[in-house]
């Protein structure tokens, strides 16, 4: 039965690629208000997952709502952030462009950009910490300025579910610290946000619930108590390097009780 409260519910979701399952059985409910990371290793299929969600790669079995709908009824109110590998970053635009793109779905296609649209379009940058960047070309920011452009793009939606797909990945420590504190804003503001995350150190203090993730759900829900040693060696296979990281992540979790 459908619940409307639910930002997101998935239930027997399974994506294949040529007849070869991504990500299969995958079941997931988001709570509103609640900032959830989705870790899990390369080809593990997070992003998969969000692009699901977003009907932009079709699926073999599965239901999927958000707040009780079909993606395409409540697009409206789901903000994205893609990897900041995936975007054409010499195409000839400023910064203020990109970020009044993500009001097209507010403003339609192929209708004026009014001045309160470019002036929403502005705080968005402010709120980031951008708004002397509005008028230079996307393809002259660095590595941190770009994601907070995107970021801006999502926030000017002024959405109730954010998808966010690695905003922490190759950002300086400002960024990232500008990235944590619109997530903790929009919690206080009771919108939800959904974050592919790498870092394993931080999971912890960044996030509410946890999503662990191997093409199937390996654990889930609140992240002191499913981001465990065990469930780390299950989602990661063992692999030394991020068993190492584990371990430390562990050590601060304890400290911190």
């Amino acid at each position: 039965m459908s619940n409307s409260t639910l930002p997101l519910s998935i239930q027997d979701l399974t994506v294949a690629w040529h007849r070869k399952p991504v990500i299969w059985d995958v079941e997931f409910d988001v709570q509103p208000g609640e900032l959830v990371g989705i870790v899990g290793p390369n080809g593990a299929g997070k992003s998969t997952l969000l692009k699901s969600v977003m009907d932009l790669i079709p699926r073999v079995s599965g239901r999927i709502e958000v707040f009780g709908r079909p993606w395409r009824e409540n697009r409206h109110r789901v903000g994205y952030v893609p990897q900041r590998e995936t975007v054409d970053w010499d195409f000839p635009v400023s910064v203020l462009d990109v970020v009044t793109m993500g009001l097209f779905g507010r403003i339609g296609w192929l209708r004026p950009v009014l001045k309160r649209h470019r002036e929403a379009a502005q705080r968005a940058l402010e709120r980031v910490g951008m708004g002397e960047y509005s008028d230079r070309q996307i393809s002259q920011l660095s590595g941190g300025q770009q994601q907070r452009a995107f970021l801006a793009r999502a926030l000017v939606q002024e959405a109730d579910l954010y998808l966010m797909d690695e905003p922490f990945a190759a950002v300086d420590a400002a960024t990232e610290q500008t990235i944590v504190e619109i997530l903790r804003e929009m919690r206080a503001s009771g919108r939800t946000a959904i974050v592919i995350h790498h870092d394993l150190h931080t999971v912890t203090d960044y996030f509410d619930s946890v999503l662990m993730l191997n093409m199937r759900v390996v654990a889930s829900g609140p992240a002191s108590h499913v981001f465990t040693r065990e469930n780390l060696e299950r989602t990661y296979g063992g692999r030394l390097t991020l068993l190492e990281e584990a371990t430390e992540a562990m050590r601060r979790q304890e400290k911190s009780l």
